[in-house]
């Protein structure tokens, strides 16, 4: 299972590591990937753990 925000689905993305001045600089790889936290949550009427994003999980704060 692919780690995802379970309301938005936001999922991990590629990207370069900031490099220092020079002139050959060498673009390492790494992976962004999204503050994802356990939360309990009512979905076609049963209640289980899913994993939500910090943005979704301050969203359902705020409408609750």
């Amino acid at each position: 299972m692919a780690r995802m925000c379970a309301i938005c689905g936001k999922k991990s993305m590629g990207g370069f590591n900031p490099q220092s001045v020079g002139m050959n600089r060498v673009r390492a790889h790494r992976r962004y990937e999204p503050n994802l936290q356990p939360l309990r949550l009512d979905q076609y009427g049963r209640q289980g753990r899913h994993l939500v994003c910090t943005r979704c999980r301050r969203t359902l704060q705020k409408t609750a």
